[in-house]
């Protein structure tokens, strides 16, 4: 009869273990993306100060590339200085396209003027992603930047559109 007892209890400990249990937490700044409209600029705040300003439009073309710079300093990272629009990378859910601006021969800032926003899941899932895919570029200042978990798709278009426009600040 104690067996069954402890037995019980034990189910019961666990079952309420495991139910407590909180699987995921909430990034610090969600708010960043979450006001962002959807056909508009994703802006993050910066990291780091840049003495340039970045190009803003309300629409790009999916297929478009442009390079807003008109300098032609390189520092040793092999970077030019401007700001660099990768070409957009379409995935399952939608385009991500991706703004660099190199200030110095170092990525400064990031803007993401296209990605998914359609559904409410897509908007919840950027807000999340896209700021620490922004924050994991000005820091490794290159698209060797971790997945975000959730975010698969999204995440491997902004890798794609990086590197479209990290070639092209190096060209």
């Amino acid at each position: 009869m104690k067996k069954i007892v402890y037995a019980l209890m034990a189910t019961v400990t666990g079952l309420v273990l495991l139910f407590s249990y909180r699987t995921s937490t909430v990034p610090e700044s969600t708010s960043a993306l979450a006001e962002a409209p959807s056909s508009g600029v994703a802006t993050v705040p910066k990291t780091t100060p840049s003495p340039s300003a970045s190009a803003s439009s309300g629409s790009t073309s999916s297929g478009s590339t442009s390079s807003g710079s008109s300098s032609t300093q390189t520092s040793s990272s092999g970077l030019t200085d401007g700001t660099y629009t990768g070409q957009a990378a379409n995935t399952r859910f939608g385009p991500v396209q991706v703004q660099i601006t190199v200030s110095g021969g170092a990525i400064t800032d990031v803007q993401v003027p296209q990605y998914p926003s359609e559904s409410g899941r897509d908007q919840q899932i950027n807000s999340r992603a896209l700021p620490v895919l922004v924050k994991e570029t000005v820091q490794a200042q290159s698209a060797q930047v971790d997945m975000v978990s959730g975010a698969t798709y999204t995440s491997t278009g902004y890798r794609t559109s990086l590197q479209s426009a990290l070639d092209q600040a190096r060209a």
